[in-house]
């Protein structure tokens, strides 16, 4: 059974990692796939080849989700290539750690415009298209470091808990118009993202984890498809871990 067969997916920050499992995900069900990267790569060609090869629609995009112009011109750029965005999948994001006293300014504003700005950016742009359709799922790429927060992270944390604020508050404000919107708070996920991680640090991690693992991608795409799909229907303004029983 194809979760989301005839619809039409935007996802921000896909040429890698988890959006990556996501649109794939997302293809396997039967979405036609839009997506988007700061810059076109091999990545970029290497994803619209698999997901065209599965005999659906699909185009990569080269946008900076921080910047609130280029984000409405994604969605131009995307309603007149696909005329229709179902679901919006704003997964762009950075890291840039620091403990605050060494943290600069730059690296402050650089994590809160990249993972809190471009949520507002993509969700203010789409919302006319949704409303219209009277209907989409928008989904946020939190963190369970929104919810916890975490040393050396606090410009991390502090945008990822911003998003789970919009979140709900989205919910609230769309939710009439029969959009929802919720976020996902992943834990810790092996990705090119915790790659430069020591193992110390890892096996610091993983001693916490109930599941006694690191997640992978697949394990966030599978939620995501979930909140995208008719299958979550009655589900919107929430947050929702994946973390393998780190946060319980």
């Amino acid at each position: 059974m194809k979760l989301l067969e005839g619809k039409t997916a935007l996802i921000t920050g896909a040429n890698r990692g988890i959006g990556r499992s996501i649109a794939l995900k997302f293809a396997t069900h039967g979405a036609n796939v839009a997506f988007s990267d700061i810059r076109l790569t091999a990545d970029t060609v290497s994803l619209e080849n698999e997901i065209a090869a599965l005999g659906l629609k699909t185009k990569g995009y080269a946008s900076d989700a921080s910047s609130f112009t280029e984000s409405e011109q994604l969605i131009n750029n995307v309603m007149d290539d696909f005329q229709a965005i179902d679901i919006l999948v704003n997964n762009a994001g950075i890291t840039r750690d620091n403990l605050l006293l060494r943290m600069t300014e730059q690296d402050w504003d650089r994590i809160i415009n990249v993972n809190l700005k471009s949520v507002f950016n993509l969700t203010k742009a789409i919302q006319k298209v949704m409303i219209r359709q009277r209907f989409g799922s928008i989904i946020n790429m939190s963190s369970i470091v929104g919810i916890e927060g975490n040393s050396g992270q606090s410009n991390y944390a502090a945008s990822k808990a911003g998003i789970i604020g919009f979140t709900k508050s989205i919910a609230q404000e769309l939710g009439s118009r029969n959009i929802r919107c919720n976020a996902i708070a992943p834990g810790f996920i092996e990705t090119e993202m915790t790659a430069g991680l020591s193992q110390e640090f890892r096996d610091k991690w993983v001693v916490d984890i109930a599941l006694r693992r690191a997640g992978t991608p697949d394990d966030v795409a599978n939620l995501a498809l979930f909140l995208a799909s008719d299958l979550s229907s009655y589900i919107t303004g929430q947050a929702i871990t994946v973390c393998g029983g780190l946060h319980t």
